[in-house]
């Protein structure tokens, strides 16, 4: 019995994060009575927030050879500057900055797929350089922002709620629901694993690997930016680290939720869970009373624990 609920725990790895989920509610749940369902729905609405740019990043992370996105938070950052300062109070103010965002959105992922697939730099460090070019336009966007004239459609969008439920976790399940019919069942999804599992295999199979990756690190950049427009518009504004928490969040929930960190294999319901986790240990922290800095000292040792049992895995795997 116990050997068959690990073979099935093996594959399918969203089962950990989502049993961590259920511990942790039940373990705020008993221990104070501020936390309800209603503490639950807010902390279902960060989720939400972070769930679509660690969809990105996962899609980036299933294309394998340490294929990472570290310019999330600048893209988060910048659209939410450029739908600050572009937005207007009537019912049409909503596409201008939408266009924009998406524009920018094209623009950073295929910079980031050319700084990798024609100048060879890395991921890391590519991605890394578009993020401290987009904080230096950020400075200069800054310097523009006055008062945010929201936009009804983006308020509701942000803030809203359907028979008691947040718009913007139906927002983020419809996009994990897509991503998820994406990978399973397109193509594109069989062949954007086949390509993190062999690229050479997959190029000898006639799959088109440099379109493939290039468009993981578009939809990445595009989810990115979308989550910046609507953290905009949740938060009334923007400033200047408003995507620096969805660094190693992003990537710490796509791991937590068992996609494979070496690409190849990825876990649209686990990065669900895997978001949800994190944002409950926030939570749990803060219900705790403990300071910002423990906080994060506490969060980046969460997901450096994470990450090191994926490099074992990693390593067991290629042995």
């Amino acid at each position: 019995m116990a050997d068959a609920l690990l073979n099935a725990a093996q594959r399918h790895r969203w089962i950990w994060p989502a049993l961590g989920v259920l511990l942790l509610w039940a373990a705020l749940t008993v221990l104070t009575a501020r936390f309800s369902l209603h503490s639950l729905s807010g902390v279902a609405m960060s989720a939400s927030f972070l769930l679509m740019p660690a969809l990105g990043q996962m899609l980036v992370i299933t294309t394998g050879r340490g294929n990472i996105d570290l310019s999330i938070p600048s893209v988060i950052t910048v659209s939410a500057y450029v739908t600050v300062v572009t937005a207007s109070s009537g019912m049409n103010g909503f596409w201008l900055p939408l266009f924009l965002v998406i524009v920018i959105a094209v623009g950073v992922g295929l910079f980031n797929a050319m700084l990798l697939l024609v100048l060879r730099i890395p991921a890391m460090i590519a991605t890394l350089a578009t993020g401290y070019i987009l904080a230096t336009a950020t400075l200069l966007v800054n310097a523009r922002v006055s008062i945010f004239p929201r936009p009804p459609v983006l308020i509701w969008l942000a803030t809203g709620r359907i028979g008691g439920l947040p718009v913007i976790c139906l927002i983020a399940l419809t996009v994990a629901a897509v991503v998820g019919i994406v990978l399973a069942r397109t193509a594109f999804g069989k062949q954007l694993s086949a390509v993190g599992q062999n690229i050479v295999a997959a190029r000898y199979a006639g799959v088109q690997t440099a379109r493939l990756i290039a468009s993981a690190f578009v939809a990445s950049s595009l989810l990115a930016s979308l989550t910046g427009m609507l953290l905009a518009a949740y938060a009334g504004g923007a400033f200047l680290e408003m995507g620096a928490p969805y660094l190693l969040q992003s990537v710490g929930a796509v791991v937590l939720g068992g996609t494979l960190i070496a690409g190849g294999s990825a876990s649209v319901l686990g990065t669900f869970f895997g978001s949800f986790l994190l944002i409950l240990i926030v939570t749990t922290m803060q219900i705790a009373g403990l300071p910002a800095g423990a906080q994060d000292i506490l969060q980046g040792l969460v997901i450096i624990g994470v990450l090191s049992i994926a490099g074992g895995k990693l390593r067991s795997r290629r042995d």
